[in-house]
């Protein structure tokens, strides 16, 4: 059974993920993956949002040049077009919208797994 991790605040609905996205997202967000549970609090959600969102953007570019690359091989192999895979800024959005809300509202996030 796969671990969960639980991102939890006052200010909206939590967010469940599998843990192994969910550590992924804590080092992009100045973190410490290997923390079984943390907070972010209000004074420190702008700096790890603006992190997490940098992160995305990084990984957009990189991600469009091997996606890119990988169906024009498909196509010149005459092979269908890979399947769709979640790249980070789709497995970040959920955290993302809750971090957002939170710094709106001066709540802090926490995280336990």
């Amino acid at each position: 059974m796969a671990a969960l991790i639980t991102f939890a605040s006052p200010a909206a609905a939590s967010v469940i993920m599998y843990a192994e996205h969910a550590r992924m997202l804590l080092r992009c967000a100045g973190r410490d993956e290997n923390d079984a549970q943390g907070i972010f609090t209000a004074e420190q959600l702008p700096a790890a949002i603006a992190a997490l969102r940098a992160a995305v953007e990084a990984a957009k570019q990189r991600d469009a040049g091997a996606q890119a690359q990988s169906e024009a091989a498909a196509e010149a192999a005459g092979q269908p077009q890979p399947a769709f895979v979640p790249g980070l800024a789709v497995r970040a959005w959920p955290l993302l919208e809750l971090m957002e809300r939170a710094r709106k509202k001066g709540k802090p996030v926490t995280w336990g797994g």
